[in-house]
């Protein structure tokens, strides 16, 4: 079993939940992240939008440029250790477009996985 953890845009999330759909790949969790990577961003856009970043109570406008963070959106998914390829080239395929900020996606080992309702454990779980 492998967890594999994809570091999005906003914008993304719908087509990449429907290019996991299609690959039959359905289970998967969502949650809303503020991040960044090594690269200089451009805040002009985020700025234009009117939007704010509030970090442990401090607005984040107060910031330095190169230390603000940006919205995202962290998919973690489960599958057996050989659906990893396709879960991975659909996740690119989506959401590459060549510019900074595409995303990064993460592959990790699970050890074990239980199923609450039933009982099932490892593959059987997910």
């Amino acid at each position: 079993m492998k967890e594999i953890i994809a570091i999005i845009r906003m914008n993304k999330v719908n087509a990449t939940k429907k290019a996991l759909a299609d690959i039959g790949v359905c289970g998967l969790h969502a949650m809303k992240v503020m991040g960044r990577g090594k690269m200089k961003v451009d805040f002009s856009i985020l700025n234009e939008l009117g939007t704010t970043e509030e970090i442990g109570g401090i607005l984040a406008d107060g910031l330095a440029e190169g230390a603000r963070l940006i919205p995202k959106r962290l998919l973690t998914i489960l599958v057996h250790d050989d659906e990893v390829p396709k879960v991975v080239d659909a996740i690119i395929e989506v959401n590459k477009e060549g510019h900074k900020g595409d995303g990064k996606i993460f592959v990790g080992p699970i050890l074990d996985a239980v199923r609450v309702r039933t009982g099932e454990r490892g593959n059987a779980a997910i």
